[in-house]
């Protein structure tokens, strides 16, 4: 999308650095994230070391992350940053003065309705010239954390544990929190300017000191030759983020730029281009508008994993996993051969957040459901509304298709080479097709650019859903094997 005269020192935030911004020709409020999240990862290594759970209190380090987190959202936002207070506290109220079985509705209707509106606000003050990093990314984030907790504490304190997935009930919260591991939680300065979502219980463990030991309790360590509890560092693992971070930054300034996703429906492209070769082209396009994603998640994972947090466990062959917070697996998505296998790679904390507040207690359509919340959740430009919609008619006719077929291509391994290439190539191709209107925005280029394709996956999905047989996995189904998985566990347990 073409910036606006004078939009490299466009700015709701500081204007501190704007002598960097016109020395790099890189827009300000870049600019002032970047910054920000590099001074975020310094301040969470020299919390791991000096704020330790070892060395101070678990009020200390909430108030240190709470109060980092209030001027980071400050110096990239400004006075924009007030309307993240503003929903924080109000859900505050809701929290404690809601009545247990209406908790998590009020504050599901509070946060949503509240980010709508700021979205619509946003249309207006903006008129689609967006800047890339403006307020609406943090308060997405606390929406989905003041839902989750929300979700978690209902089933803590207004269900028994017998109606709860396994899932849900090791998540459940059993007391309301305190003010003040509430707003560290919803706005330490780990999480606060790209996020991820965490669940509330992995947050106040990291927070008092349990986190790392919880996860190493899992593994019989006598058995691998050790007299204790080893203590795993996240270097590594931040290192490794940090060289992905820095390719991604390097691709985002170099790639990007010259494949803009616009190309695909200019009047001459379409005029002198075969149909196969805007296949390509828009695979290329769609590869490029990528590093910017990969740049700020796996650089806010790589935080989080300075400070200490998000440490999943021990792998097979035995390595320390630091992937709990992480938002995408790259290798994953560049070879998924489903589009649920994309899915699932993708933006992994949000699509578990629509797990937990949606798929999982919707009565009824779960998968559609939860694509119009994430549509709703990210905004109401249209081009949004045409992608999640889009990705309703492929997933489902994907699913018939894996589950009419798939089972006559999985042997021979000749066979089972040449299906995997197929549907890598259909995976990738429809991804495309996808969200190509998410990067568009408007109705006119998504329908110009739908037109210059002939709708051709629309019509191959439709044909799809009406030969083939549909098997939907309803709500009871789901329910049972839920309920199925957590007696399992409980038996285990004695």
């Amino acid at each position: 999308m073409a910036e606006a005269p004078g939009a490299p020192h466009r700015t709701t935030g500081s204007t501190l650095l704007h002598p960097l911004s016109a020395l790099l020709g890189i827009p300000l409020d870049q600019i002032n994230f970047v910054a920000c999240q590099l001074f975020a990862l310094l301040a969470a290594f020299w919390f791991r070391i000096y704020l330790s759970p070892s060395h101070a209190s678990s009020a200390v380090r909430h108030a240190f992350a709470t109060l980092f987190g209030i001027y980071f959202a400050v110096f990239c936002f400004g006075w924009y940053s007030i309307h993240l207070f503003v929903l924080v506290m109000m859900n505050y109220g809701i929290m404690n003065m809601a009545s247990v079985p209406n908790i998590h509705r009020y504050s599901f209707v509070v946060a949503m309705g509240y980010l709508t509106l700021c979205h619509i606000s946003r249309i207006y003050i903006f008129h689609y010239g967006i800047l890339t990093t403006d307020f609406s990314g943090p308060l997405m984030i606390i929406t989905q954390k003041i839902t989750t907790l929300a979700c978690q504490l209902h089933d803590g304190i207004g269900r028994q544990a017998e109606e709860l997935t396994a899932e849900q009930n090791r998540l459940a919260v059993k007391s309301r929190p305190s003010l003040l591991e509430y707003l560290s939680y919803l706005l330490n300065f780990m999480s606060i300017i790209a996020g991820p979502c965490s669940n509330y219980k992995d947050y106040i463990a990291f927070i008092e000191g349990r986190h790392v030991h919880m996860k190493l309790l899992e593994v019989n360590w006598k058995q691998k030759g050790y007299d204790r509890l080893p203590d795993p560092s996240p270097t590594g693992a931040v290192m490794y983020k940090l060289c992905i971070t820095l390719v991604s930054l390097i691709l985002f300034l170099t790639l990007t730029k010259n494949f803009p996703m616009a190309y695909i429906i200019d009047n001459e492209f379409l005029d002198k281009t075969p149909f196969l070769s805007r296949l390509g082209y828009l695979y290329i396009v769609t590869q490029a508008a990528k590093p910017k994603y990969y740049f700020a998640w796996t650089l806010a994972d790589a935080v989080n994993n300075a400070a200490g947090y998000g440490f999943s466990g021990v792998d097979e062959k035995g390595n320390f996993r630091w992937d709990l917070l992480s938002n995408l697996n790259i290798w994953n998505i560049e070879t998924a051969t489903s589009f649920k296998m994309y899915i699932e790679n993708w933006n992994i904390q949000t699509a578990a957040w629509l797990k937990r507040v949606c798929y999982d207690r919707a009565p009824w359509y779960p998968t559609a459901l939860t694509f119009i919340l994430s549509a709703l959740w990210h905004g109401i430009y249209p081009g949004y509304y045409f992608t999640f919609l889009t990705g309703i008619l492929i997933t489902l006719a994907a699913r018939a298709i894996r589950n009419n077929c798939r089972h006559y291509f999985l042997s021979p391994v000749p066979l089972k080479i040449a299906y995997d290439v197929v549907t890598w190539a259909v995976t990738q191709l429809a991804v495309c097709y996808t969200v190509a209107p998410f990067v568009m925005l408007a109705v006119e280029p998504t329908i110009k650019f739908y037109k210059s394709v002939y709708f051709h996956m629309h019509i191959l999905s439709i044909l799809v859903l009406l030969l083939l047989p549909v098997r939907p996995q309803t709500h009871s189904v789901r329910r049972a094997q839920n309920q199925a998985m957590l007696n399992s566990i409980k038996n285990k347990d004695k």
